[in-house]
């Protein structure tokens, strides 16, 4: 029998041709993202597909997907932590406000977690009446994300609320549930949780559509990006930047083992900093994944058919197609295509082109079409 879960997924496919914009063209600007190069259009990298359930039994037809996407959920919530409740309506208080370009920007405190507030946030909210599509912006700091830091390429949420989004950008949140000693969950997981509350929060925003949510993040905000719309099915679509889509223990910035990602060990002293080795092995859910043979694959399956991006820098070279062909598979058998998309430049930064073609996508699957 499938659980509530399941059946709510199976449902979304349902509805996904209106909450994803199937009746909309692909904008032929951004046609190219979804083609991996022939080189990679046929290479799984040799990870466990997806469409398999635990006992090896393979997934035949659609109907059967809510049920082993069930599976995959349920596997990584047992290794990660439960949640705690999602907070469907955080509080909200308005600090400070100030007028900027076609916008408004708000400072505000907002319920992030059971008990836990947090202020490094601020509102972006277009002129006019909407309702607008909307963008959760995450990263070290809230102000880079709006284009008040020394970090100019990761002004995410101004640059989106002068296309007409409500952005809510967001940084500095806590990175424990309870707290360090107490731990219940990998820290990864409790962002994505976090996310999943300011999502709650802009959805109940009455100028905002519910139903066309995106989340962006840049290296550890794309790490927080990618679970988090992974995890929390009201993401309509993300753009993940350069955080790493496969586990990789030869690139040092792909550094899900360390314990303020998936390496954390409760009531422990934590690992060294730095690359996993004989001396400063594997810690936490990180090395029950690698011990299961788990990987992300199973984690980016999670999306479809909701869209995203991987904009890929220094560590999500073109040869990543090898991991999401296996989100591509899965879209597929549900009957979508151009869900799955990868750009790609030379260096870990964002780059005025990077970014204008996470814009297009975001418009692409938010926005409408024009009359």
């Amino acid at each position: 029998m499938r659980t509530l879960h399941a059946l709510t997924m199976l449902l979304s496919m349902l509805v996904a041709p209106l909450l994803f914009g199937e009746e909309k063209e692909i904008d032929p600007r951004i046609e190219t993202f979804f083609q991996p190069p022939s080189e990679f259009a046929n290479d799984f990298g040799g990870l466990r597909s997806p469409l398999k359930f635990e006992d090896g039994t393979e997934v035949a037809t659609a109907d059967e997907w809510p049920q082993r996407r069930d599976e995959i959920r349920k596997a990584w919530f047992e290794l990660m932590g439960p949640w705690p409740e999602l907070i469907e309506k955080p509080e909200v208080e308005y600090l400070d406000k100030e007028a900027r370009d076609n916008f408004t920007e708000y400072h505000l405190r907002i319920e992030i977690a059971p008990k836990r507030k947090a202020d490094d946030v601020y509102l972006l909210v277009p002129e006019g009446k909407g309702p607008f599509p909307a963008v959760l912006v995450v990263f070290y700091d809230a102000k880079s994300g709006t284009g008040q830091n020394d970090r100019p390429m990761c002004d995410f949420a101004y640059q989106l609320a002068k296309r007409g989004f409500v952005t809510l950008s967001v940084g500095g949140v806590q990175k424990y549930y309870p707290n360090e000693k107490e731990c219940q969950l990998q820290p990864l997981s409790y962002l994505a949780y976090q996310a999943a509350n300011c999502c709650n929060l802009l959805a109940n925003l009455d100028y905002v559509d519910g139903n066309k949510i995106g989340v962006m993040g840049h290296s550890y905000g794309g790490k927080w990006a990618m679970f988090a719309s992974c995890l929390y099915d009201k993401f309509a679509c993300g753009v993940w930047s350069d955080g790493g889509v496969v586990f990789d223990e030869k690139r040092a910035n792909v550094n899900y083992w360390e314990p303020w990602y998936l390496g954390f060990e409760p009531g422990q002293a934590q690992r060294k900093e730095g690359m996993v080795t004989e001396q400063n092995p594997r810690t936490g859910a990180y090395k029950k994944m690698i011990e299961a043979g788990r990987n992300l694959q199973e984690l980016q399956a999670l999306m479809a058919p909701r869209p995203f991006l991987v904009s890929g820098g220094g560590e999500d070279r073109p040869h990543r197609w090898n991991v999401l062909n296996h989100a591509v598979a899965v879209n597929k058998l549900l009957g979508f295509e151009n869900r799955v998309a990868m750009t790609n430049r030379q260096d870990h930064r964002p780059t005025p082109e990077s970014n204008e073609q996470a814009y297009l996508f975001f418009e692409q699957f938010l926005k409408p079409p024009a009359p």
